[in-house]
């Protein structure tokens, strides 16, 4: 009997519309031979299915604007599919597995994972994402700071002139002008964001190269909670207090509305002092659709809806896939969301509940 294709990755992405130019949220599955995805994590029939035989994979895929950690896969028939996760890693690890299997396809292998460590010395090749990790690191890694500019106030960034020090000292680079090379690329894939006019100026290609190793040239990390405070008409200001945390986690859920009682697909992100729960239509728009104050709030897993005459487990399967978590904050505020897994149900409890004692 023929071996059913093994999953290899699955989880919320937002996909584009081949028809009309909507993107919505879809439960995406990554299987050795195929790419499906369903309207809804319980649907027994895909909406769609794209072969990887023959398949190209484009990341980041830049076409889109603002629109972030968008990749395209290049069908053999040279349609195009576009998918965007919900943040960097997440698009690198879909990328990741993704030409892994095309490559097994077109060896005639099976799929096996593998250790994703790799040095960051490499003789010829740089793993871009594993430099970013360290860069990020909190104790090694580059120091976010608070910088003024212009009579702005730039918060948890750093300037270009750090960043080709910091590649210089951790041996990443051997000169100044390698690290140019090596801080454009990390720049074009979107692991560093430009902060300010002077480093837009330089991406948007208005000098000589798209990184600057200048002390005046601002940048950050895409999800380190940047925010630029003053007068100005910048799209990066953002001057409430609850933005200016640190993010710790982030990922889609799917939360009940208050009103209607009906589940969405939500992008949540995670931020702590002051600790906040922030949630985003996944499909687009840079606002969110509200907030969720953390400080003193609980929250649990639970088994049951209060609504629910029976089980859970018994109610329409879309609805509640026993996943189910609550929070409940300080003024009396109740919120069910569900996760994908039981394990992703427990590491967004945790996180919650660590950022709910430590955060003010």
């Amino acid at each position: 009997m023929e071996r059913e294709p093994m999953r290899i990755r699955e989880g919320y992405l937002v996909k584009k519309g081949s028809m009309f130019n909507t993107w919505k949220p879809m439960w995406v599955v990554l299987l050795e031979d195929g790419i499906e995805f369903y309207k809804r994590k319980a649907d027994n029939s895909p909406k769609g299915m794209v072969p990887l035989k023959g398949s190209s994979i484009n990341s980041p895929c830049q076409d889109f604007g603002k629109r972030m950690f968008v990749f395209k896969l290049t069908a053999a028939k040279q349609q195009d599919h576009f998918f965007q996760a919900a943040y960097l890693e997440e698009r690198d690890a879909w990328v990741r597995d993704i030409k892994k299997a095309i490559q097994c396809i077109d060896g005639g292998q099976r799929f096996a994972r593998k250790s994703t460590r790799r040095s960051i010395r490499l003789p010829e090749t740089i793993n871009l994402s594993a430099l970013y990790l360290s860069m990020k690191d909190p104790e090694k890694g580059i120091k976010e700071l608070k910088l003024e500019k212009d009579k702005k106030i730039f918060n948890h960034c750093f300037t270009g002139t750090s960043v080709i020090d910091w590649l210089v000292s951790s041996n990443s680079i051997r000169n100044r002008k390698e690290g140019l090379m090596l801080a454009s690329s990390l720049l074009n894939e979107g692991y560093l964001q430009p902060a300010g006019d002077t480093s837009k100026a330089a991406a948007e290609g208005l000098s000589d190269t798209p990184f600057l190793d200048l002390t005046d040239a601002y940048y950050y990390f895409p999800d380190s909670g940047f925010f630029c405070e003053g007068n100005s008409s910048d799209d990066d200001v953002v001057l409430k207090e609850e933005f200016r945390g640190i993010v710790v986690k982030q990922g889609c859920l799917l939360k009940q509305g208050h009103r209607r009682k009906n589940w969405k697909v939500r992008k949540f992100v995670l931020r702590e002092d002051p600790a906040y729960l922030h949630y985003y239509d996944p499909a687009g728009g840079e606002d969110p659709l509200g907030a969720i104050h953390l400080r003193g709030c609980v929250v649990t897993a639970v088994e049951d809806m209060p609504d629910c005459k029976e089980p859970c487990s018994k109610t329409k399967k879309y609805d509640i896939d026993n996943n189910l978590f609550e929070i409940i904050t300080a003024n009396e505020i109740h919120y069910y969301l569900q996760a994908a897994s039981s394990a992703e149900r427990t590491e967004w409890i945790k996180a919650i509940q660590a950022v709910a004692r430590t955060g003010k």
